[in-house]
């Protein structure tokens, strides 16, 4: 099966990473895609042509080391060739991927680049602070979970309206420090639950 280019459409559920590696005769590209919402599998093409396919996290042979891929909710959370002696060097965003439109807005405009990635800093502490709270006393509301680990009361009564905005805009924020490989365990904390 080939590899077929990242549509418009597709960019919220389809990654796709390239390296070029040399090999006896020559140099192949190899790419791994990903789908986040048919099955949690990484594909491995050369040369645009698919030559295996597995579970994640997965680990492909290649020239010259191993590419391992993993991804959880809000994306791509590695895919990375390892060679032999332990160096790792990431694979490039295929172009029409949302990595890689993110990569250019870096390069060509670095200012709005920090300012975006700022204001998902602070949604995500604001939603950390106020949603997290909220989502937990709903989830420990559950019958069950509350038999099996008591119930939470939240001390932060937000509003319907306040509570969905914050969601969506921690979703928005969550996607784009994955795609921006980013990560720190008290910024991320409050989006670590939809990974489990």
């Amino acid at each position: 099966m080939r590899l077929r280019p990242v549509r418009l459409h597709q960019a919220l559920t389809r990654t796709v990473h390239t390296i070029t590696l040399p090999e006896p005769g020559g140099r192949a590209v190899w790419a791994v895609e990903t789908r986040t919402t048919e099955d949690h599998r990484a594909r491995l093409y050369r040369d645009g042509q698919r030559v295996s396919t597995a579970e994640m996290p997965a680990g492909f042979t290649v020239p010259g080391g191993r590419i391992e891929v993993d991804a959880g909710l809000y994306g791509v959370t590695r895919v990375h060739l390892v060679r032999p002696d332990g160096q790792e060097r990431r694979l490039a965003p295929a172009p029409g991927t949302l990595e890689y439109g993110r990569a250019v807005l870096t390069r060509d405009h670095p200012r709005l680049s920090r300012g975006i990635a700022v204001t998902a800093v602070m949604i995500l502490l604001v939603n950390l602070v106020l949603a997290a709270p909220t989502w937990l006393e709903m989830v420990t509301s559950v019958p069950e979970v509350a038999a099996r680990f008591g119930t939470f009361t939240s001390p932060v009564l937000l509003p319907g309206w306040l509570l969905a905005t914050l969601t969506v805009a921690g979703v928005v924020a969550a996607m784009e420090r994955a795609i921006t490989w980013r990560h720190h365990r008290v910024v991320d904390a409050e989006t670590i639950w939809t990974s489990l």
